[in-house]
């Protein structure tokens, strides 16, 4: 059993997982994305969300949920590649596809501590921020690397 099928989890199997980490004191951060071409900015906000708590749990958009959002060009990168490569990264303690076009279930479903979102978000207007906070658990906007994003990253291929 690789380390990847350890941390991509099955949303039917997480709650159970969050539960026993719960049941050990530990503190457990919750944050969501496309990470569609995985790059720096990612992998240093990945790092600064881990290390708010003990555990990173990263809900990743499906290929229907980025198409839908990003457009008919996106993703890039398939499901599998992207939570593969989420995996591999040392910050990453848990992985959960979701299909819809935000995880406001799926934070219902696992109640974090700390929910957290990159950019210039306030509080109040990352989604789930009104379930967590009403379970005693905070919610905190980090800032983007400038200048880095997927988006950018296609531009300049495109460019060349």
């Amino acid at each position: 059993m690789g380390l990847a099928s350890k941390i991509i989890v099955p949303i039917e199997d997480a709650t159970a997982l969050v539960s026993e980490w719960r049941s050990k004191g530990e503190k457990i951060v919750f944050t969501n994305g496309c990470f569609d071409i995985i790059h720096i900015g990612h992998v240093l906000y990945l790092e600064q969300a881990k290390a708010l708590g003990h555990k990173l749990i990263v809900g990743i958009n499906s290929d229907a949920s980025v198409k839908r959002l990003k457009g008919e060009h996106r993703p890039i990168n398939d499901i599998n590649g992207r939570m593969h490569v989420l995996a591999a990264l040392a910050s990453t303690d848990m992985i959960i596809a979701f299909d819809g076009d935000t995880p406001y279930d799926l934070i219902a479903g696992l109640l974090p501590n700390i929910l957290v979102k990159g950019g210039d978000w306030r509080a109040d207007q990352i989604v789930g921020s009104d379930i967590v906070i009403a379970n005693g658990g905070s919610v905190q906007s980090l800032q983007f690397v400038d200048g880095i994003s997927t988006t950018a990253i296609e531009k300049k291929i495109k460019e060349n």
